[in-house]
């Protein structure tokens, strides 16, 4: 899919807005929450642009897993080998930005059922 001109993360993986970016990949890019929920959290994307999770796996389904191979050599690098992975896949459950991303949460205690 082409990158969308209206589209957060797609500007952001252009480079077009500025991000603290952890980790690119030919097929992911990793960056920094701008409101971290704990002492890691940074966002995994998609280069490719597709609206929410299910999108993406149906799309390309080894993009999708390397979106958790990302997370995880991301965590490692940072110190963690506990961490949460969080997709929300429609606004009814907080997905604010319609490009699939992964919220890679780690540092902390988490809580369940979580929300």
């Amino acid at each position: 899919m082409t990158p969308d001109p209206d589209c957060l993360f797609c500007k952001i993986v252009a480079g077009d807005i500025p991000a603290e970016v952890v980790h690119q990949s030919e097929r992911t890019v990793a960056f920094r929450d701008i409101n971290p929920q704990a002492p890691l959290h940074v966002l995994v994307v998609p280069r490719a642009h597709e609206p929410n999770a299910a999108a993406s796996a149906q799309a390309d389904a080894a993009m999708f897993a390397e979106i958790a191979t990302t997370a995880r050599s991301v965590a490692t690098a940072e110190g963690y080998n506990d961490y949460r992975l969080v997709f929300n896949t429609g606004a009814g459950v907080g997905q604010t930005v319609f490009h699939t991303h992964c919220h890679l949460l780690a540092g902390r205690p988490m809580t369940w059922p979580p929300g």
